[in-house]
């Protein structure tokens, strides 16, 4: 499983490093993703457009570790279907770390526009020339390739297994930092440090798991060489006595930020979860400016609630009621708040005042940027839960500069 209850054991899809293949149709990208994979991730044909909506297929890549491939659908389809596959193709882009380019001749122009598209977005990119077994002339077509967009191909043959190794190399010398090789805690903790974990275990933690980001912190905190304790807030006094000392940093659940923050030792620092998925998946300065907007909210305003998960709602949701009943509270009734799950983002903004978004422990780095790029660049305030919650409750500026 790769998912976000699979535990220690597996790293979740948000953590791997996002490798999109692009590329005309019928160029041999599914045939690409299948050799670098070793297995029949991808369906193969000979009918332009196999390829519809992207596939997904997690790997360990040595030595960047853990990746996500993402086969997409040839993004010269034609006619209504053709535009909704491009549409998804497109969306790809927002969450691609670094792209494979396939072509199997000298670039057309949509290989330039999309190398284009890849570039504007600072995508490091690896063009692949491939069918080299069958090409007349794959060194001469090469150079040609390198003259029309600056970047000399590698030569591979997916069907014929030639030049896979080369590929890989490529990947591995143009591949950005991964977000599982970035630390979570390292800004806030030193080696040895004692950590308080307060974690709620109510509906939204499925009975006998622990949620994604409660996984992820530990885990990283385990790295930095930490001492970690764990405990529900109906314990934490019984957990603070337990110790010998204050801990360095309590981590709790945003949720229950002002029970934590009235137990809390004066010497421990206090931060929450989704805080830190704020710094490490997006930009908490952004995150912390936007949530000035939350004192010009008024009655007539309009809230967009984000998050990256697309499970059933259950009661007591904190995006769906907790979030909306605190604004309301503060507001007044009349607010409007919107709510979208997963991938739905509107890609206009500006019906709204502000954005809260989720922790994004679902998402990778890059997209999760991406939707604040759109935000920052709509005029539209973004903040995530963790920091609008600490600042409804007058804590926020305590909790940053701690």
């Amino acid at each position: 499983m790769d998912n976000a209850t699979s535990g220690f054991n597996a790293t979740p899809q948000a953590a791997r490093l996002h490798i999109a293949i692009y590329g005309r149709r019928n160029v041999g990208k599914s045939s690409l993703i299948n050799a670098l994979t070793g297995q029949q991730v991808s369906l193969v044909a000979d009918v332009p457009g196999t390829t519809t909506d992207p596939v997904r297929r997690a790997m360990e890549l040595h030595p960047i570790g853990p990746c996500l491939l993402i086969d997409t659908a040839g993004f010269d389809d034609e006619g209504v279907v053709g535009s909704l596959r491009n549409r998804r193709t497109r969306e790809v882009l927002a969450h691609t770390d670094l792209a494979l380019l396939v072509l199997d001749g000298p670039a057309r122009p949509d290989d330039k526009a999309w190398l284009d598209l890849l570039q504007q977005q600072e995508t490091p990119t690896v063009v692949v020339l491939n069918r080299v077994d069958i090409l007349p002339d794959p060194d001469g077509i090469a150079l040609q390739i390198r003259t029309q967009l600056g970047i000399a191909p590698v030569l591979a043959s997916a069907t014929a297994g030639v030049g896979i190794d080369d590929v890989r190399r490529a990947i591995v010398q143009a591949a950005p930092q991964a977000a599982a090789e970035r630390s979570i805690t390292a800004d806030s903790v030193k080696p040895g440090d004692s950590v308080l974990l307060v974690m709620p275990q109510d509906r939204q933690a499925p009975k006998g798991r622990l949620i994604l980001p409660q996984v992820q912190t530990i885990r990283d905190l385990l790295d930095n060489q930490c001492v970690v304790t764990c405990c529900t807030p109906g314990q934490m006094e019984h957990a603070l006595d337990s110790l010998s000392q204050p801990p360095a940093l309590i981590i709790t659940d945003s949720q229950v930020f002002d029970q934590v923050h009235r137990l809390k030792p004066a010497q421990s620092r206090l931060t929450s979860f989704s805080i830190l998925m704020a710094a490490w998946k997006g930009d908490l300065e952004v995150m912390v400016e936007g949530a000035k907007a939350l004192d010009r909210l008024t009655p007539q305003s309009r809230v967009l609630i984000a998050e990256a998960c697309t499970h059933a709602p259950l009661s007591e949701d904190i995006g769906r009621e907790k979030i909306p009943a605190m604004l309301r509270k503060r507001v007044g009734e009349e607010l409007k708040v919107d709510v979208v799950a997963g991938r739905d983002f509107p890609a206009d903004l500006t019906a709204y005042d502000l954005v809260i978004h989720c922790g994004a422990c679902m998402f990778n780095r890059r997209y999760m940027l991406s939707r604040i790029h759109q935000a920052m660049e709509q005029g539209v305030p973004i903040t995530n839960y963790g920091v609008a919650i600490a600042h409804l409750k007058g804590i926020l500026q305590s909790i940053h500069n701690s």
